[in-house]
């Protein structure tokens, strides 16, 4: 360890040292003989060319609104986004649901007559597409399409069993095939 009396030798060169320089550096010289790097001799002042207040630009800093984000300035975490409103287009206009013809027989296909087999069974409808007479009764298919629903003297109703559609034919007595 150093003796208190070398601490305080060395205390006193430093001191002579720092005022050798600080002497030199307000003189205007520095021991390299260039200017001082703490001297401001060789900066040129900025050009201001009306050094006064602007005071118009103080006013109006003065008459600024604070407005807040929403932000917490005291907090790290960030505010949730804000919510979009999403503008929704109008309620359409409710329109009647676009209803579909009804069914019909093949245009070939003409129901020429009907009846009944003499021991009491169902009634049974007569249908020709020209050249093939179809044999049907109430609750048959006919060309895997239509479902007999209803034979009458005078019409045949059915059903189109992919839809569930509706419709009736009637009697054309004119179009029985040849015998």
């Amino acid at each position: 360890m150093m003796k208190q009396r070398t601490k305080i030798a060395m205390l006193a060169l430093l001191i002579i040292i720092a005022a050798g320089v600080f002497y030199l550096d307000t003189k205007g010289t520095s021991l390299g003989g260039k200017e001082s790097v703490f001297t401001s001799k060789s900066y040129p002042p900025l050009a201001v060319e009306n050094p006064e207040l602007q005071r118009w630009k103080l006013e109006t800093s003065r008459r600024t609104e604070y407005k807040s984000s929403g932000r917490d300035l005291f907090s790290e975490t960030l505010p949730p986004p804000p919510v979009q409103k999403v503008e929704r287009p109008p309620d359409p206009v409710p329109q009647a649901p676009v209803e579909a013809p009804p069914p019909s027989l093949p245009a070939n296909m003409k129901f020429f007559g009907s009846g009944t087999v003499p021991n009491g069974t169902a009634k049974r409808a007569f249908l020709s597409d020209g050249e093939e007479v179809y044999i049907v009764g109430e609750g048959d298919t006919l060309l895997g399409r239509f479902r007999i629903l209803r034979i009458s003297n005078a019409s045949l109703e059915f059903e189109e069993l992919g839809s569930g559609r509706r419709n009736s034919a009637p009697l054309d007595e004119q179009a029985a095939p040849p015998a």
